[in-house]
């Protein structure tokens, strides 16, 4: 491959990104390559050569997410690679044996690594501690791409081939939301090169560039695609489909009042609430008790939306709806959600019983927030009827 890449100065003083990549390779014509020639009219030749003229002129305004898409074959990655030498070429290694957690950089912290895994839409503890090789497509996506951008210094651009190629769609929209959004709240700059056409209303871009038509043009951002919910009260005994990704105990009370919601006729996410007594015995108090969203759809707000949906329903029928949480990633969405107040700060709970279960003891060492719901109450009738409607899982 020959070519010449270059930051060059245009008009005006902008700085533009270009690269003139040529693919050359001989063509021996043996037997059949002669046939090919003769069946299908290809015009002899001892040499190919192709060539892409990129000009990505990404240094005029501030960007942080881009994206280079075409079919296979269009020069994407030729281009990609060209551009980016170093960033695309980097490999990651993950040791078969050890948590994924310790391949991070040394220099990380526990709290900054499970951020940026919930960041991007892996907020599963347990699964954290596992090693990389035993995690399915969609984990390994999401965590290949929290340590692209953990591993990519502040001034370099962070850029993957094959973006979102061998996960499945639903995984490729949404992990593609989760990871523009960590992208931008962190200040980086990221390029997706990928082939998939579906991912860009979910990437929301700052811009595009096709090598095919050698055409790049920015973008404004708009809003993702919505994603349509239906929340179903259901038995305590559909647990078993959310228990094994809840981040503290697969326990679940058998007295409380369960929700799902479904996206596309398929469960998606889970929140219980219980009546809160103590201190409280006269008042009308529901307390959430679990909350999970399954993998596939974490990193897009589906937790927050269904924790406050539940919680507007009891307010709805003159309940206060309080929670508590110790995950990161729920207690900064509760955080950034006007319908929650801040009943408590963050901070490890103290005392416990002698004799405690081993969950309850290891609660000491977590941080609680707690909140209270503030929010606009739903109405009784409509409440009432989402009580008392039941279905199956």
């Amino acid at each position: 491959m020959a070519g010449d890449g270059r930051r060059g100065l245009r008009c005006g003083g902008r700085r533009d990104l270009k690269a003139t990549v040529v693919v050359e390779s001989d063509i021996i014509r043996s037997p059949r390559v002669m046939q090919i020639e003769g069946l299908f009219d290809v015009p002899p030749t001892e040499r190919a050569a192709l060539k892409w003229e990129a000009d990505l002129p990404i240094e005029e305004r501030p960007w942080n997410v881009g994206r280079i898409v075409g079919p296979s074959g269009s020069g994407k990655s030729t281009v990609a690679r060209k551009l980016w030498p170093e960033q695309i070429s980097r490999v990651y290694e993950w040791d078969a044996r050890r948590s994924l957690l310790d391949s991070f950089p040394a220099e990380m912290g526990i709290k900054e690594i499970a951020e940026l895994l919930s960041s991007v839409g892996f907020s599963t503890p347990p699964a954290w501690v596992r090693p990389f090789g035993v995690l399915s497509n969609g984990e390994q996506f999401r965590v290949t791409m929290a340590r692209v951008l953990a591993e990519t210094p502040k001034d370099e651009v962070a850029v993957v081939d094959e973006f979102t190629s061998v996960v499945d769609r639903t995984v490729a929209r949404i992990g593609s939301h989760a990871i523009a959004k960590t992208v931008r709240r962190r200040g980086q700059r990221f390029v997706a090169v990928t082939c998939h056409e579906d991912v860009e209303e979910w990437l929301q871009p700052d811009w595009v560039y096709r090598p095919a038509e050698q055409a790049f043009a920015w973008r404004s951002l708009q809003r993702r695609p919505e994603i349509k919910l239906e929340v179903f009260r259901v038995h305590h005994k559909a647990w078993r489909i959310f228990q094994h990704h809840h981040y503290l105990s697969a326990d679940h009370n058998r007295s409380a009042k369960c929700f799902v919601a479904m996206h596309d006729g398929q469960p998606v996410a889970w929140t219980s609430w219980l009546p809160h007594f103590g201190q409280y015995k006269r008042k009308k108090i529901q307390r959430g008790h679990r909350l999970v969203v399954l993998p596939d759809f974490q990193g897009v707000g589906i937790g927050q939306a269904i924790h406050t949906f539940a919680a507007s329903l009891f307010a709805g029928l003159g309940f206060r709806a309080v929670t508590a949480a110790t995950h990161p990633a729920e207690i900064a969405g509760r955080l950034r959600n006007p319908a929650w107040r801040l009943t408590r700060a963050p901070a490890r709970t103290t005392g416990g019983r002698t004799g405690a279960r081993p969950n309850m003891a290891r609660s000491r060492t977590r941080a609680v927030a707690s909140f209270e719901f503030l929010g606009e109450p739903m109405e009784k009738e409509r409440a009432e009827a989402l009580l008392n409607h039941w279905i199956d899982l």
